[in-house]
């Protein structure tokens, strides 16, 4: 057996083969390395940019099953959501919900608040700093009531698309930005899909804000993954769902609530239009009313004349 070196001497060859095979590395330290690393480093940060978009989906409480299958509808569509528990509905909820934003590290948050177990509203906020926009949601059908035959991966991203009408005017223009950020999906986010495989459609008539959701289909020939050029002009769109409709009432400067910047002169409050199919009904019956009444005053002024022959066969 041979004998075992010294410490010394295993030092010292190692030290002569570092020497001459690699070069020292450079010190780190908390903020990089000191050979220069550091300043590439920031331009590199300051060019790229990192969109770290997350939104907060959260409920009022008494929310009814439809309302609710909406909303979980929502949150399958949005990878980068976060859902909360439910919300008590008050005065104070504004204070509420940016608190609950920031715990979430959320930068937007969808609220829907639901008032007598049928009216349904949704709050769209960018937080802490504003704007939000009120709506009152028309026209729900969720994905179980629709049962359509478009379907799309989860999570993947989604390409939106808009009607000319949002570039008329500048609230539109407004709401048309608050769509873009909170419903696009961010690049490289990490529950979603680095690819677009349907559409979000966003389309304004009778100044209503129409949503759908589409599945890309193409045609694939063969067992290969590429698509030819001839099929990308036999795509199709295939509705998926849920769809919507929104109706804007206000646009406030903060998140939920501040100064108006906006309010709907069209918009009439579902309490007003049940209030007047109720004053229609009871219309008819004091139409009913009146004509007995007039009927009985006929009569009393235009009496029948005695027959002589009424009370023959009763002897």
């Amino acid at each position: 057996m041979g004998k075992k070196r010294k410490h010394s001497e295993a030092a010292a060859v190692s030290n002569g083969d570092k020497d001459e095979t690699a070069t020292e590395r450079p010190k780190r330290t908390l903020l990089g390395f000191k050979d220069g690393s550091t300043e590439e480093n920031k331009e590199s940060s300051i060019v790229t940019f990192r969109n770290k978009e997350k939104v907060l989906v959260t409920c009022s409480r008494r929310i009814s099953y439809r309302y609710r299958h909406l909303m979980l509808n929502l949150v399958s569509l949005l990878p980068h959501c976060k859902k909360d528990n439910k919300v008590e509905s008050k005065d104070a909820k504004g204070a509420t919900l940016n608190e609950l934003v920031e715990l979430k590290s959320c930068s937007s948050c969808l609220f829907f608040e639901c008032r007598k177990g049928k009216d349904l509203y949704l709050w769209m906020s960018k937080c802490p700093n504003g704007p939000s926009v009120k709506f009152l949601v028309n026209a729900v059908h969720t994905m179980e009531e629709l049962k359509l035959t478009g379907n799309h991966l989860k999570g993947s991203r989604p390409i939106l698309t808009f009607s000319n009408n949002f570039d008329k005017q500048p609230h539109w223009k407004l709401l048309k930005e608050m769509f873009m950020q909170i419903f696009g999906t961010p690049k490289d986010h990490r529950k979603s899909k680095p690819f677009y495989d349907h559409v979000f459609v966003f389309s304004i008539l009778d100044d209503h804000v129409w949503f759908r959701n589409y599945q890309i289909s193409c045609p694939h020939t063969g067992t290969t993954q590429k698509i030819d050029r001839g099929d990308l002009e036999k795509m199709t769109l295939v509705e998926v769902g849920p769809r919507f409709c929104l109706n804007p009432i206000k646009i406030f400067g903060g998140s939920f609530g501040g100064p108006t910047l906006y309010e709907n002169p069209f918009y009439v409050a579902p309490n007003q239009i049940r209030s007047l199919e109720k004053k229609q009904k009871a219309g008819k019956y004091a139409k009913k009313v009146k004509a007995k009444t007039r009927r009985k005053m006929h009569q009393l002024s235009n009496p029948l004349e005695v027959d002589e022959f009424a009370d023959m066969w009763k002897e």
